[in-house]
């Protein structure tokens, strides 16, 4: 959520932060903003409320020349979209600050600048930060000292930038519990809470641990920890091509993230297979003696990835025989649970920046029931993948569009690898896991075959454009995905959609249908194909518009010829919830451009969700 971008060169840096900006706009585009230094020594400002676009236009129109600068583009979290509220804040032609996070205790520490002559601009939690670091410079401090002092003040998360005009040659940087990351060039700095968005000018980057605080200037930059003292933090070349963060040919990025899901999911599984086996080395150092003492599971989630866990889960218990829970993270910190002793807890996140799921991994890690963490995330360089014992990386690559997709069907890969490494410690027969492993490396060829029927699901969102709510139904592990396909038609289209057990149908469900209500019924060839055929009858009974996606083998013959129906590629029934999401993410993504929404930025969310 939000997105940061900062510099110091021998150039003008102000074209640098706005590319850098484009690059983050799928953390925040509420509103952007820009403060250079500019060679006057003149602290100089531009804020829009909207896009990256309209700054970009409102600079281009009063440029902002300067070799130091701080950059933002807003998802409203206190204070709504405007002007007033966007970044950076500023006092006087002093002091300007860019910050991601939340204050928490904003509201006490306002009263006191208050009471102290402060006069306040806008309704944000941030601006307290620049009055307290202008107060302190005034008094004297460095601008190192100010913010060291002035950190210890919040109750809450930061990434923060800092700019001082009577400081040309420094910026400051600090980070807790946001993400930060220091991009080194030849004579020039920079700094932004993604990589992404410094890749044009930099691949060499150090970030910054919690706490930490950095003194930057052209030719070097210094890093403290939390008690002031100077750290060394490891420099990461990072090998990631310009190419795999734009669009290319395709539309929008979610389409493009769509199609790439064969390769992704290939990446996946690429190297991580020995023979007719899984090694426990993939998941780290030790994980064989993890995995030994565990004795239960706790996948703990947000979102898709939740969605992705309730399939972890299904898989765990039907195959390997273990108790498996499964937790929203935001719900599990303030929750009394009985946690069995010997309890693995798997953590999930795309971005592994994920607030209430590293708060949750952070609130067990003392817990003596726990023998082990162990995070499946998509970032090699995120606070998810440092705190863990044990990782698995999916190797999605970069996925820019919010709403998740080939991240998520990364995930269940690695979640079957999980529960493969545990089936094999269980007992489960080698044949049966060469068998799983075969199906496994079949899934890139076999999803490639189902985004050939992509034309046929953009006919179906014909069908609901003009629709406001819709219905998913599945069952057993197959109602996860029904969850997600709701989501991500809600999430992009903003139709109303909800998901069900197909059993619960009629326990409610049923009085909602009619012929203006969609319903897409998931139609695995498994041991409750008769209980959801019933349930495609009682919908038919009762006008539902009909959409089926069911698997190849299925008899749908009876079906009345005006009903929805796709059938895809035959694979292993375990599998099936892997190609069956897939139909539901082009459904969503067509939808949604039919309806004119934007499909990669919607409507009040942001990519990576950095607060609680």
């Amino acid at each position: 959520m939000c997105g940061i971008t900062a510099g110091i060169a021998q150039r003008n840096i102000a074209p640098i932060l706005l590319e850098g900006l484009k690059r983050l706009e799928y953390r925040g585009y509420d509103s952007a903003g820009l403060a250079v230094l500019n060679d006057q020594q003149q602290l100089t400002r531009l804020r829009v409320c909207g896009k990256v676009q309209a700054l970009c236009q409102a600079v281009a129109a009063q440029p902002l020349p300067g070799k130091i600068g701080i950059a933002h583009t807003r998802w409203a979290t206190h204070g709504s979209p405007s002007e007033n509220n966007a970044h950076p804040h500023m006092v006087g032609q002093r002091l300007a600050i860019v910050h991601n996070g939340i204050i928490e205790n904003y509201q006490a520490l306002k009263a006191e600048l208050m009471a102290k002559g402060c006069e306040f601009e806008s309704e944000t939690d941030s601006e307290v930060i620049v009055h307290f670091l202008h107060k302190a410079v005034e008094q004297g401090q460095s601008l190192r000292q100010a913010v060291q002092a002035a950190v210890l003040k919040f109750k809450g998360s930061y990434a923060l930038v800092v700019v001082d005009q009577q400081c040309p040659d420094t910026l400051i940087a600090a980070r807790a519990g946001s993400p930060l990351v220091i991009g080194q060039g030849i004579g020039e700095h920079f700094v932004a809470s993604d990589i992404m968005a410094l890749l044009p000018v930099t691949q060499n980057f150090t970030i910054l641990q919690e706490g930490d605080i950095a003194e930057i200037h052209c030719e070097n930059f210094a890093i403290y920890d939390q008690q002031g003292q100077w750290v060394t933090r490891l420099l990461q070349p990072i090998n990631l091509s310009i190419e795999r963060i734009e669009k290319g040919a395709y539309r929008h990025f979610m389409q493009k993230e769509i199609w790439e899901q064969p390769a992704a999911i290939a990446a996946a599984i690429a190297g991580r297979v020995k023979g007719e086996s899984i090694q426990d080395a993939i998941f780290g150092h030790g994980a064989t003696a993890t995995f030994a003492q565990s004795q239960q599971l706790q996948l703990v989630a947000c979102g898709t990835s939740y969605h992705a866990a309730m399939v972890g889960k299904s898989w765990i218990e039907s195959i390997v025989g273990m108790p498996c829970e499964v937790l929203i993270a935001s719900e599990m910190r303030y929750q009394r649970s009985v946690t069995r002793a010997n309890t693995l807890l798997v953590a999930l996140s795309q971005s592994g920046e994920t607030a209430d799921t590293l708060a949750a991994l952070k609130s067990v890690q003392d817990h003596a029931n726990y023998c082990g963490t162990l995070g499946i995330c998509n970032v090699a360089e995120s606070a998810l993948v440092r705190e863990v014992k044990h990782v698995l990386l999916t190797q999605a690559g970069p996925e820019i569009g919010v709403a998740s997709t080939k991240a998520f069907t990364t995930q269940l890969v690695a979640l079957f690898l999980l529960m493969l490494a545990l089936a094999q410690r269980h007992g489960l027969a080698k044949l049966k896991v060469a068998h799983y492993l075969q199906q496994l490396r079949t899934l890139p060829e076999i999803i490639t075959a189902v985004l050939k029927l992509d034309r046929q699901i953009e006919r179906w969102a014909h069908r609901f454009a003009d629709k406001n709510h819709a219905l998913f139904l599945g069952r057993g592990i197959h109602y996860p995905i029904a969850k997600e396909g709701a989501l991500k038609l809600k999430e992009i289209s903003y139709i109303h959609a909800e998901a069900y057990p197909a059993g619960e149908l009629k326990h409610g469900p049923l009085a909602l249908i009619d012929q203006n209500m969609p319903v897409i019924f998931l139609v695995p060839n498994d041991e409750l194909l008769d209980k959801i055929k019933s349930n495609i009858e009682e919908v038919r009974a009762r006008s539902g518009e009909l959409f089926i996606v069911a698997a190849a083998e299925i008899d749908l013959t009876g079906l009345n010829s005006s009903n929805a129906v796709i059938q895809l590629p035959k694979i292993d029934p375990i599998l099936a919830p892997l190609i069956f999401s897939i139909p539901l993410q082009l459904l969503a993504y067509h939808v949604a451009v039919l309806k004119g929404t934007d499909v990669d930025q919607p409507r009040n969310l942001a990519k990576s969700v950095t607060v609680e």
